[in-house]
């Protein structure tokens, strides 16, 4: 479920329900089917897929909440305060920890030093062990994961504040801010470690690169332009992760566009497209793909933003960014399922149920499989014959 989230001057009651069902705020008097999931329909079998391994984190899941993989191991968090690291190949825990109280984001990690956030804003890092290293606080709510290089520890806060935080001691080393719109979508985004920057997106349709070793903006781009005469008309957040493909980074904002800038030419872009998603996107050498808003997932030629082929048969399944498992996509839904879609054509070729209801983390490809952590708090490990 993607969620409104309040910002520094948004003071009218909002409803914390579906963002594009809107039934439960009562603003149609009946319910006349359009939101429904669409159900799941018979197809012929593309591909085997199979459960590798799972383990329990902890509990729950979350918006803010996404494993990170790194060489032979995963590193994660669920809101109960659990936080671990685990072998990519078994699943079997190295270390697990547990936080004082609930947390709101995780984990990030560079392999020495792990960050996860709390609802308050609180930043946790743990060392190589398990052990907590620091806690700081940040300026205001944490609620997308931390991301873990360059010797610190990245977070971006309710009040639009990009902070960055020494690995070792906790010490605040720079914070960038840009202003930010009364309100703004509480949906899944991720920022990104590149080549010595750390880009992430912003409410409002930014798109920001700045200098890990000082905090200077290198770059700003233009996803999208709100528009519309209310807050709600205006609402345009840049979602899910930025991706790079050689000299393009690409992004996609819900209410926008999904864009490609070329790095090489200035950060001009080199297409966009009117397009809406609440999950975001992924890529490959050929295509960009992405959900949109009613779950009905696209692929885009990379060079030019060619629409190639569109899937529906997952429409209003409130479905994930893909993530690449050989020649298929995997996006998870609402009820628990992971499917697998043809990335040539989008064909359905495979379907498998992970449990614990909705999946809201995006699908992590991974050397091993696909790896899914589950509404319940499990890691899951899923490979293809």
């Amino acid at each position: 479920m993607r969620k409104f989230a309040p910002g520094r001057t948004w003071r009218g009651a909002v409803c914390l329900a579906s963002l594009l069902a809107l039934g439960g705020c009562g603003l149609f008097s009946h319910d006349d089917g359009r939101y429904d999931p669409a159900p799941l329909t018979e197809y012929k079998a593309g591909m085997s897929v199979h459960q590798v391994w799972s383990t329990s984190i902890g509990s729950g899941s979350g918006l803010g909440f996404a494993p990170t993989v790194l060489g032979s191991a995963v590193y994660a968090a669920t809101p109960d305060g659990s936080v671990g690291k685990f072998d990519l190949q078994s699943g079997r825990p190295l270390w697990k920890a547990k936080t004082d109280g609930k947390l709101s984001a995780g984990a990030g990690s560079d392999g020495t030093t792990t960050a996860v956030a709390s609802p308050d804003g609180d930043v946790i890092a743990f060392d190589e062990t398990g052990k907590v290293k620091w806690k700081v606080r940040a300026t205001s709510d944490v609620s997308i994961p931390p991301v873990v290089g360059y010797g610190i520890v990245v977070v971006r806060s309710g009040d639009y504040r990009i902070q960055a935080f020494d690995a070792n001691s906790g010490e605040r080393v720079w914070n960038v801010q840009r202003p930010g719109p009364s309100l703004a979508l509480r949906s899944v985004s991720q920022m990104v470690l590149a080549e010595g920057l750390v880009i992430t997106g912003l409410p409002g349709g930014k798109l920001m690169a700045i200098a890990s070793d000082s905090g200077n903006v290198q770059w700003e781009g233009t996803v999208a332009t709100p528009r519309g005469a209310s807050d709600l008309e205006r609402l345009t957040d840049v979602v899910g992760a930025p991706r790079i493909a050689g000299s393009l980074l690409c992004g996609v904002a819900y209410q926008g566009r999904i864009v490609c800038f070329d790095v090489t030419a200035g950060g001009r872009p080199l297409w966009a497209k009117d397009y809406s998603s609440v999950s975001g996107l992924t890529l490959d050498d050929r295509f960009v793909y992405s959900a949109d808003q009613n779950s009905v997932v696209n692929a885009f030629a990379l060079d030019n933003g060619g629409n190639v082929w569109k899937q529906a048969a997952l429409k209003n399944r409130q479905v994930t960014a893909p993530a690449m498992l050989g020649g298929a996509l995997a996006v998870g839904d609402l009820e628990g399922y992971l499917h697998f879609l043809s990335r040539s054509d989008g064909s359905l070729m495979a379907r498998l149920s992970v449990g614990g209801g909705a999946v809201v983390s995006p699908p992590q490809t991974t050397p091993q499989g696909v790896l899914v952590q589950t509404g319940n708090g499990n890691l899951v490990m899923i490979g293809a014959n």
